[in-house]
């Protein structure tokens, strides 16, 4: 993994530095950003996506209303908020206000679930022809979210599916990524794959059914 100081964010600076494979993430202790490829890199195949038995259960209830695009600046926020676990946050003022500028510009979207009228949950990430870069999401069970973000997960990935896309890129692999069949690749094959992807010009976002 690798990272450095760089200029200010702007959308070009953004789409260029996914096309070659890097990410930005904001030092908690610092506020700088950083630019970061790791090797290997998290990966979720499409093709090979798991559902879990009680996931599945909670999507054919239609515990939550699944919407995209409709508050994405609050997604960012609510994915920024301190967590049990994660005390400090990457996603700093300067990300948050670069990626709301990407997502206005047709970049960036947010897969959001919504209960009684309150957001509880989702993801979001950027879209580049048949790629999807996952950053980050949460679940607000205090809020009657339990599994919201796992819901957003499973919508995105029929929206990817349905639209022709053929990477979606997690960045790293954790235990709550693995249930769903996230794997580590190395850097190397994940270029390939990104090349691959990138090439595909017809393969776009659309309209989220």
């Amino acid at each position: 993994m690798t990272g450095s100081h760089t200029p200010p964010l702007t959308p070009r600076l953004l789409l260029s530095a996914y096309m070659q494979g890097y990410f930005p993430m904001g030092d908690p202790e610092t506020g700088e950003v950083g630019w970061y490829s790791p090797d290997p890199r998290g990966h979720l195949p499409l093709d090979a996506f798991h559902m879990p038995a009680s996931l599945r259960r909670t999507v054919r209830r239609g515990v939550f209303e699944v919407r995209c695009d409709t508050a994405f600046e609050e997604m960012m926020r609510q994915c920024a908020r301190p967590r049990p676990t994660q005390p400090d946050t990457w996603i700093n003022e300067e990300i948050i206000a670069a990626y709301v500028q990407l997502h206005r510009r047709g970049w960036a979207h947010s897969v959001e679930a919504w209960r009684d009228g309150r957001l509880v949950g989702g993801l979001y990430g950027v879209s580049i022809h048949a790629a999807f870069f996952g950053e980050s999401m949460f679940s607000r069970p205090d809020l009657g979210g339990t599994d919201a973000s796992k819901v957003c997960l499973v919508a995105l990935v029929e929206h990817l599916r349905a639209r022709g896309y053929t990477l979606l890129d997690t960045q790293f692999v954790n235990d709550h990524l693995a249930q769903f069949g996230c794997v580590a690749i190395s850097r190397e094959e994940y270029l390939r794959r990104l090349d691959e992807a990138l090439r595909r010009a017809s393969v776009s976002w659309g309209t989220w059914t």
